[in-house]
């Protein structure tokens, strides 16, 4: 379906790259998201759009019936290559990998759906699929694409990615979080674990830790992390309290929404140190995920529009 003038020239419908160029504008946000739940990286994301691009700049768009199910087919084969290539890259990874926070708009956390699905927990449960099982529980569960698009952009026949299909919603379903149903439960939380952590109260973090809370780090070998889950109140609450006091530094802790959820920003001296996005459920705290990796800030300066 490539014309032969490729992404400069007019395509055979007497249409100039403008047209193709206003399609992808129009999609972006949208493709990015896609990109970005099978990855997990924001960067890597960025990279799959641009070869996106490369490859729709050449085509006739004459021969195209649906533009934006073309578009998500050839983002969904671009980040199936570079998912694999991941994989490669994440054994050799100095300690815990988290997905890169991305800093989101509050439209995001009211779209119930988008945000479970690109909370840090759940990214997390998505990187324990296969990559062909992860594009089709994305490209079905959260996008609502049919089995017959899926199939042509994951190169099953639809019969096949009904059963990847069957076989991803069960995965996840066995591991997926339980999340909070309330809004103002999860504020009073994140408030009371804020407080807790900025005046070093033990108790008041025992308080609002659930007993089997869990706290990942990722400092990707560049800055010092756990390189294990921490489990349970107890270590946890200790943890924090004495990591804070060794802090050489005046350190501010910001609510924000990262990744649809709640989280905390923290500055040392004024300067971004770390994101740690916050799991709560049933009004305590039960998944943190401290990401420390510099590499994996960049996204945290803007928000990132994120769509379905």
């Amino acid at each position: 379906m490539t014309s032969g003038s490729g992404g400069c020239g007019e395509d055979s419908g007497g249409r100039g790259t403008g047209a193709a160029t206003e399609d992808f504008l129009a999609h972006r946000n949208l493709l990015f998201t896609v990109a970005y739940e099978m990855l997990g990286s924001a960067a890597d994301a960025e990279d799959v759009l641009q070869e996106t691009w490369l490859r729709w700049a050449g085509v006739d768009l004459a021969e195209v019936r649906d533009r934006r199910a073309y578009l998500v087919r050839i983002t969904t084969r671009q980040a199936l290559t570079r998912l694999r290539a991941l994989g490669r890259r994440k054994e050799s990874y100095v300690g815990s990998w988290l997905p890169e926070p991305l800093l989101t708009s509050p439209d995001v956390a009211e779209d119930v759906e988008l945000a479970d699905s690109v909370s840090m927990a759940m990214m997390l449960v998505m990187e324990t699929l296969a990559p062909t099982e992860r594009a089709v529980f994305v490209l079905r569960e959260v996008f609502d694409v049919g089995y017959d698009e899926i199939a042509e952009a994951v190169g099953k026949s639809p019969s096949a990615v009904r059963q990847i299909a069957h076989r991803a919603r069960a995965h996840v379903a066995a591991r997926r979080p339980r999340g909070d149903g309330s809004p103002q439960r999860t504020r009073d939380a994140l408030d009371a674990f804020r407080r807790a952590v900025e005046t070093g109260d033990l108790q008041g973090l025992l308080d609002v830790l659930a007993p089997d809370v869990v706290l990942l780090g990722d400092g990707g070998g560049i800055k010092q992390a756990v390189l294990r889950p921490v489990v349970g109140a107890d270590k946890v609450a200790r943890l924090l309290r004495g990591g804070l006091r060794k802090v050489p530094a005046e350190v501010t802790l910001r609510p924000a929404l990262v990744n649809g959820g709640p989280a905390l920003v923290v500055h040392l001296d004024g300067e971004l140190d770390s994101v740690l996005a916050v799991r709560v459920d049933d009004g305590l705290v039960t998944g943190l995920y401290a990401v420390r990796n510099p590499e994996k800030l960049s996204h945290m300066a803007r928000e990132t529009v994120l769509r379905r």
